[in-house]
């Protein structure tokens, strides 16, 4: 199973343990899950806004009367797909008990059905009053998944049941609430993303729109569904790709030469990349003045998906296709043509899809039904294709 829907409310209670919460919101994202951070106000005493801003990338909001215009006790909870509040306090878990909403994140939690999490960490003596024992169970009833604390010392030289749970720990549980297995632990997956560069001379080129934001959001997946990923990167910024082997690219000829290396020790090949379909014959080592810049001869870029096609074994591949007419004819044409497993094939008509966050077209796959995509975030697609890569590897 893959993990489609990612986005997390993180919810943080109002004690010592806030900090521990930093460290399990940036392993939360190294899993691949999407993080809007919501503190109770008095959790920032312990971790300040401007920190879980940073961490996150994204707005950080304690009320309901911050950003009105918004209505972020609705937004917020129809965009998530779980809730992880961690640590909840006896305070946060009486509040909660009690369906109360007296600050963002408790109007949150009533007004959202997806599954929620909780992570307690206070005193023993206060995680064993009956009155904690009894909301506990309250909200247990309700389907609230509720993670014993850890027995150990505490604030001061106490020592019992309260202690935050250790961060790994928390994740291996969330992970068996949202589904998010490693099912491709062992794979070797192969992604091209970003669109290939021409030189015409040192200063010009042929190129395209392409951003490799797909292809990114592809290998970032693969990855943390525990496959070993090498993204072969033509001409965008991959700083931030941590756990990924990664070769820099510029033109179709430096991709073909990858692909040839890497390719037969790979599972997969998503070939997500947009390469040019044409170069200049002869490239200029000098700059071309602009009053000979009145025709350019071409000749055809080779092509890298027939080419490898005819040497695969038992490896998949899946192609990409950009098209501004008769699209679903002319993916079908290319699935065949260049004997692909799977191809996914969107409209670009007036630059649409480029350099976006979401994306929509259509699965069309050799011998079973087209599978049509409605708009949904490169990450979810990226999901997508990789659940159809491992049903094809059987």
């Amino acid at each position: 199973m893959s993990l489609i829907g990612r986005e997390v409310v993180l919810g943080v209670g109002g004690g010592i343990a806030a900090y521990k919460s930093c460290e399990l919101l940036r392993r939360l994202q190294d899993r691949g899950y999407v993080i809007t951070v919501v503190p109770t106000p008095s959790s920032l005493n312990f971790v300040g806004k401007a920190t879980w801003e940073a961490l996150s990338g994204r707005p950080v909001n304690t009320h309901v009367w911050e950003n009105v215009h918004t209505v972020p006790h609705i937004a917020l909870a129809e965009a998530a797909d779980f809730f992880l509040i961690a640590p909840a306090t006896a305070d946060l878990i009486a509040r909660l008990a009690a369906g109360r909403a007296d600050d963002l994140l408790t109007n949150l939690v009533l007004a959202s059905d997806v599954p929620k999490m909780l992570v307690p960490a206070m005193h023993p003596s206060m995680w064993l009053d009956p009155a904690t024992v009894a909301n506990v169970a309250t909200l247990r009833s309700r389907g609230f998944m509720i993670m014993d604390p850890d027995i150990g010392r505490l604030t001061g030289k106490d020592i019992g049941p309260g202690r935050f749970p250790e961060v790994p720990a928390i994740i291996e549980r969330f992970d068996d609430i949202t589904g998010n297995v490693q099912d491709l632990k062992g794979k070797r997956i192969l992604v091209t993303a970003g669109g290939t560069r021409e030189a015409i001379d040192p200063v010009r080129f042929i190129g395209n729109k392409s951003s490799g934001k797909q292809g990114i959001a592809i290998a970032l997946a693969a990855r943390n569904r525990g496959a070993q990923v090498h993204l072969i990167a033509a001409n965008f910024d991959t700083s931030a790709l941590d756990g990924i082997e990664v070769s820099k690219v510029e033109s179709a000829n430096d991709m073909q030469k990858v692909l040839t290396e890497q390719f037969p020790a790979c599972d997969v090949l998503i070939m997500s990349a947009a390469v040019a379909d044409a170069k200049p014959k002869n490239a200029s080592l000098q700059k071309i003045k602009k009053a000979l810049l009145g025709s350019i001869e071409l000749e055809e870029n080779p092509d890298l998906l027939a080419s490898l096609a005819s040497i695969k074994k038992n490896q998949v591949i899946i192609g990409f296709a950009a098209e501004t007419k008769d699209h679903l004819q002319e993916a079908r044409r290319k699935l065949e043509s260049k004997g692909l497993d799977l191809i996914y094939v969107n409209d670009v008509t007036g630059g649409a899809i480029f350099g976006q966050d979401k994306t929509m077209g259509t699965i069309l796959l050799r011998n079973d039904a087209d599978i049509a995509v409605k708009e949904v975030s490169k990450d979810a697609l990226g999901n997508l294709l990789l659940d159809q890569a491992i049903r094809q590897l059987g």
